[in-house]
């Protein structure tokens, strides 16, 4: 790539300027870029200024309770345009049965209503993500949606999870992201493409499938190897024997998660060293009680949230006083988050830069940042889905295209590398067309190096606001 060499010395002095301390304490428009990179897909023009004037805990409030937040017309219109996530769960998994069906015939026709009807489905979910997370201004809900999904991770290229992606994260992630933390489980475990994504609603007494009560106490819950055997976890997945659904009563009556006593083992249990009685679904419901307030699951959720927010090894007092608070408030989300915006790690001076940025986060903080400089600089201006689908798949981090369960890791071990930089730099030079670089660098504010700002003004200024977007700078929050 020809630009690639204009780059080149910045490319290698990213890991220098990612563990770089900040002599001075983070106050001022320092404090606020920081918390635009954290709790925000980056800063849009007047984000620095307006949180530098209104403080960074008048922001932060603001943010852990949104519903004040007008979405802009220019949002709010282009989400009431896409069906697929306005429609019930039953009336898209509807088209998406009648289309498969359809395999049967070979007709040219039949064949473009399925590409059709497939598409639309993955794109219009696609568009809703996307749009939100670069024009909402409720941006800790958007990076709260992208964390929470990733932790409760569903693949939509299996089979019936496509045309569920948009309930799921309408109706099972997004209502409960600052909430407790045992509803936000139970909506998971109940709806559909959980229940098929990781195959419980096969489950049945006589032929366990392990799958969901596995990665429920291993990922969703306790974490790995926290003292939990095996025949836990299999006695976990008795309890949950008849928790499923049936596609056909998904569309005909919207019934997203039934309870079938036929098909539950109705034997006694011995899981975590309690003895469970035959209650049909209680067993279940109680088995999520239990899980969603144990210490282990405080400790390892409290691990993940610093770790997206502060550092990818998180400071040990800290996560510590996070479980805490979750155990304090039996797993309210809010609450552990006012816990760690709060702490002195959090706005720590070695934290600011410290995360490099997942491909979601530099594609999503890039277009909020182009676009809004773009020609008329209006920050309600919003891409085109498909550029930016695209770029993701490029990047390796295709939107709900995670095959396994633990979701996308968001440290920068699994993301920098030489050629995920390159192609980062091409869709930076991609993306740098018709965008402003003296707005651009104008909205990024001081999150611009002084050595940054030197290398761009030398160089040939059809070049520099792609080298701005491609900067060390900008691939760090």
């Amino acid at each position: 790539m020809r630009a690639a060499r204009w780059f080149a010395p910045m490319i290698f002095a990213a890991a220098a300027l990612a563990a770089q301390a900040h002599a001075a304490p983070l106050a001022g428009e320092a404090a606020a870029l920081h918390v635009l990179n954290r709790l925000a897909y980056g800063p849009a023009p007047g984000d620095i200024e307006r949180v530098t004037r209104m403080g960074v805990a008048g922001y932060i409030d603001s943010q852990l309770y949104p519903e004040s937040l007008a979405l802009p017309a220019a949002l709010a219109e282009r989400l009431a345009g896409l069906d697929t996530v306005q429609r019930s769960s039953g009336e898209v998994l509807g088209d998406f049965l009648a289309v498969r069906d359809m395999v049967r015939d070979e007709t040219e026709d039949a064949r473009a209503m399925r590409r059709e009807v497939l598409a639309r489905i993955t794109s219009q979910t696609a568009e809703a993500r996307i749009a939100r997370a670069v024009a909402s201004p409720r941006q800790l809900e958007e990076v709260m949606v992208d964390f929470w999904f990733n932790h409760f991770n569903v693949f939509s290229g299996k089979g019936q999870v496509r045309p569920l992606v948009a309930s799921y994260e309408r109706d099972a992630i997004r209502p409960y992201v600052f909430g407790a933390f045992r509803d936000m489980l139970g909506a998971t475990a109940k709806h559909p493409a959980m229940l098929y994504y990781l195959d419980n609603y096969l489950s049945k007494a006589g032929g366990v499938n392990e799958n969901y009560a596995r990665e429920l106490m291993e990922l969703h819950t306790l974490g790995v190897d926290k003292g939990y055997t095996q025949k836990d976890v299999t006695e976990l997945a008795r309890m949950l024997t008849g928790w499923t659904f049936a596609p056909r009563q998904v569309v005909a009556r919207n019934e997203t998660f039934r309870f079938d006593p036929k098909r539950h083992d109705q034997g006694e249990k011995q899981w975590l060293g309690r003895l469970v009685k035959p209650q049909g679904q209680a067993e279940g419901e109680y088995a999520l009680d239990v899980l969603a307030v144990h210490p282990a699951t405080a400790q390892h959720i409290s691990y993940k949230l610093a770790q997206y927010f502060v550092a990818d090894q998180p400071p040990p007092a800290l996560v510590e006083r996070m479980a805490q608070t979750w155990l304090a408030s039996k797993g309210d989300i809010r609450s552990v988050l006012k816990t760690l915006f709060a702490s002195a790690e959090f706005m720590a001076p070695e934290a600011q830069g410290a995360k490099f940025k997942t491909p979601y986060q530099f594609v999503i903080s890039a277009a909020r940042a182009a676009y809004a400089g773009a020609a008329g600089g209006s920050a309600a201006m919003l891409p085109e889905v498909k550029p930016v689908m695209g770029a993701l798949d490029r990047l390796g981090m295709p939107l709900y295209g995670c095959q396994t369960p633990d979701g996308y890791k968001n440290t920068q071990a699994a993301w920098l590398n030489p050629d995920a930089l390159s192609r980062r730099i091409g869709y930076a030079a991609t993306l740098a067309q018709g965008t402003d670089a003296a707005q651009l660098q104008a909205a990024l504010g001081g999150s611009v190096s002084a050595r940054t700002r030197d290398i761009v003004a030398a160089s040939p200024p059809k070049i520099r606001t792609a080298m701005l977007l491609g900067s060390p700078d900008f691939m760090q929050r």
